[in-house]
């Protein structure tokens, strides 16, 4: 996808504040350092549309970015950072599942893990969820440039094992540093979005 127009259209708490733009929305989960912000500038070529923290577990509301007037790109809170209280992140799960309940325009969800490491519990309760939802389901790894080509297969290997994914669920290497993967991820999310 070429993209032309990117922009960040809402941040919402609560089911009022969802835009209703009628867009289909792809959804991005993942840890709070897994470098969701960093996703989203490469994949819509711009350098500060999400603005990347120096300390994960920033982003605490869900951000709505419009990308071509074509679909929704959504960034859901980080989750599994320690250093936020119990209370905290029992609010941002609210957060999460109250929108994943309740968004009709979701077409698909981006699960993001860091491919350098075996996927945490945490990651394996979002995957166990969205197949709860029964949305469509993409994987990708990100940070692939920390890890050379020739471990990538092994990588993967662990993070299919560890999320129970089938031979023919892609897990897509990424990485915002040396742009690779974009292609690959967009390619993707245009299969599901103009699927019926």
């Amino acid at each position: 996808m070429i993209v032309k127009k990117a922009e960040l259209v809402r941040t919402a708490v609560e089911p009022g504040q969802y835009p209703d733009t009628g867009l289909p929305e792809f959804v991005l989960a993942g840890r709070s350092n897994v470098g969701k912000s960093s996703f989203i500038n490469a994949m819509t070529n711009r350098k500060n549309l999400a603005r990347t923290a120096s300390t994960p577990g920033k982003t605490r509301v869900i951000n709505f970015f419009n990308v071509n007037d074509e679909l929704m790109l959504v960034d859901l809170p980080g989750y599994g950072y320690a250093k936020v209280s119990k209370k905290e992140q029992l609010k941002w799960g609210r957060i999460i599942e109250t929108y994943l309940n309740t968004s009709s325009f979701i077409k698909g969800i981006l699960l993001l893990v860091d491919i350098r490491h075996k996927p945490t519990e945490d990651d394996i309760l979002m995957a166990n969820y969205i197949r709860q939802t029964q949305n469509d389901f993409i994987v990708v790894a990100t940070k692939a440039d920390k890890i050379g080509r020739s471990k990538y297969k092994k990588h993967i290997d662990i993070i299919k094992k560890t999320l129970n994914l089938g031979a023919e669920d892609d897990v897509i290497p990424f990485s915002a540093e040396k742009r690779s993967g974009i292609e690959d991820v967009w390619e993707k999310i245009e299969t599901i979005k103009n699927r019926e």
